[in-house]
């Protein structure tokens, strides 16, 4: 994947989630509630777009943060 794209997504959840006011230790324990195998560090790698996410993680954040696809994957 491109690095670049990676690092504006994680962008993106970072404002997405600060927008909704959890923390990383919050999103990280709801993605794991969720079934994905997800930790406060690992959340914070994918803001920085140090870690690649998986489908279902993204499904999930979708979700739990409750915005749309486009907001996600805004360029």
């Amino acid at each position: 994947m491109n690095p670049q794209i990676e690092k504006q997504v994680g962008q993106n959840i970072r404002f997405l989630r600060e927008r909704g006011k959890m923390t990383q230790e919050q999103l990280a324990a709801k993605l794991q509630i969720a079934g994905c195998d997800v930790t406060r560090s690992a959340v914070a790698k994918i803001e920085v777009g140090q870690r690649h996410l998986y489908p279902d993680e993204i499904i999930q954040i979708k979700q739990i943060l409750n915005v749309s696809y486009e907001e996600i994957f805004q360029i």
